[in-house]
Protein backbone atom coordinates (compact mmCIF):
# COMPACT_ATOMS: atom_id res chain seq x y z
CA UNK A 1 0.00 0.00 0.00
CA UNK A 2 1.30 3.58 -0.96
CA UNK A 3 1.70 6.57 1.08
CA UNK A 4 -0.88 8.39 -1.00
CA UNK A 5 -3.45 5.57 -0.25
CA UNK A 6 -2.80 5.47 3.62
CA UNK A 7 -3.07 9.44 3.54
CA UNK A 8 -5.77 9.99 1.66
CA UNK A 9 -7.75 6.41 3.42
CA UNK A 10 -7.41 8.14 6.68
CA UNK A 11 -8.76 11.51 5.22
CA UNK A 12 -11.95 9.83 4.04
CA UNK A 13 -12.42 8.24 7.33
CA UNK A 14 -12.19 11.39 9.37
CA UNK A 15 -13.89 13.44 6.71
CA UNK A 16 -17.15 10.61 7.13
CA UNK A 17 -16.94 10.79 10.90
CA UNK A 18 -17.62 15.03 10.56
CA UNK A 19 -14.55 16.45 10.84
CA UNK A 20 -13.02 19.17 8.69
CA UNK A 21 -9.76 18.08 6.72
CA UNK A 22 -7.25 19.53 4.50
CA UNK A 23 -5.46 17.99 2.53
CA UNK A 24 -1.63 19.06 1.62
CA UNK A 25 0.41 17.86 -1.33
CA UNK A 26 3.97 18.09 -2.43
CA UNK A 27 3.75 19.60 -5.36
CA UNK A 28 7.51 20.34 -6.76
CA UNK A 29 10.98 20.42 -4.93
CA UNK A 30 14.39 21.77 -5.80
CA UNK A 31 17.71 21.14 -3.49
CA UNK A 32 17.29 19.44 -0.60
CA UNK A 33 14.12 18.10 0.77
CA UNK A 34 13.35 15.16 2.62
CA UNK A 35 9.89 13.93 0.89
CA UNK A 36 9.25 14.00 -2.98
CA UNK A 37 6.54 15.49 -5.27
CA UNK A 38 3.47 13.69 -4.34
CA UNK A 39 4.02 13.29 -0.75
CA UNK A 40 0.90 14.31 1.26
CA UNK A 41 -0.66 15.30 4.83
CA UNK A 42 -3.85 15.33 6.11
CA UNK A 43 -4.59 17.71 9.03
CA UNK A 44 -8.32 18.03 10.78
CA UNK A 45 -9.42 20.91 12.46
CA UNK A 46 -9.20 18.94 15.92
CA UNK A 47 -5.30 18.67 15.47
CA UNK A 48 -5.10 15.07 14.15
CA UNK A 49 -2.30 14.89 11.82
CA UNK A 50 -1.62 11.88 9.04
CA UNK A 51 1.58 11.75 6.61
CA UNK A 52 4.18 13.69 5.97
CA UNK A 53 5.42 16.42 3.41
CA UNK A 54 8.90 17.46 4.90
CA UNK A 55 9.89 17.45 8.30
CA UNK A 56 10.26 19.47 10.65
CA UNK A 57 9.33 23.28 11.39
CA UNK A 58 7.70 23.30 7.67
CA UNK A 59 5.56 20.36 8.79
CA UNK A 60 4.20 22.88 11.82
CA UNK A 61 3.73 25.52 8.93
CA UNK A 62 1.74 23.31 6.71
CA UNK A 63 -0.40 22.32 9.12
CA UNK A 64 -1.09 26.00 10.30
CA UNK A 65 -1.70 26.32 6.81
CA UNK A 66 -4.00 24.16 6.82
CA UNK A 67 -5.88 25.02 9.65
CA UNK A 68 -6.82 28.17 7.58
CA UNK A 69 -7.49 26.84 4.94
CA UNK A 70 -10.82 24.58 7.00
CA UNK A 71 -11.49 28.01 8.27
CA UNK A 72 -11.88 30.04 5.17
CA UNK A 73 -12.31 26.77 2.51
CA UNK A 74 -9.84 28.81 0.12
CA UNK A 75 -6.93 25.95 -1.06
CA UNK A 76 -3.20 27.57 -0.90
CA UNK A 77 -0.08 27.49 -2.36
CA UNK A 78 2.57 26.99 -0.04
CA UNK A 79 6.33 27.61 -1.15
CA UNK A 80 8.70 27.60 1.66
CA UNK A 81 12.69 27.61 1.30
CA UNK A 82 16.12 27.84 2.54
CA UNK A 83 19.42 29.42 1.08
CA UNK A 84 22.11 27.20 1.04
CA UNK A 85 23.67 29.40 2.91
CA UNK A 86 20.77 29.58 5.78
CA UNK A 87 20.96 25.59 5.30
CA UNK A 88 24.34 25.00 6.99
CA UNK A 89 23.38 27.50 9.95
CA UNK A 90 20.55 24.78 10.37
CA UNK A 91 22.76 22.16 9.97
CA UNK A 92 21.76 20.97 6.49
CA UNK A 93 23.86 19.34 3.71
CA UNK A 94 21.95 22.52 1.48
CA UNK A 95 18.97 24.26 0.80
CA UNK A 96 16.33 23.93 -0.68
CA UNK A 97 12.25 24.77 -1.80
CA UNK A 98 9.33 22.87 -1.87
CA UNK A 99 5.63 23.68 -3.16
CA UNK A 100 3.03 22.46 -1.06
CA UNK A 101 -0.60 22.70 -1.89
CA UNK A 102 -3.50 22.84 0.89
CA UNK A 103 -6.84 21.76 0.12
CA UNK A 104 -9.98 21.19 1.99
CA UNK A 105 -11.51 18.10 1.72
CA UNK A 106 -15.44 18.18 0.26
Amino acid sequence: MSNFEDILGQAAIWHQAGEQVALATVTETWGSSPRPAGSRMAVTKSGKIAGSVSGGCIEGAVAEAALATLQTALPALLEIGVTNEMAWEVGLACGGRIKIFVEPVE
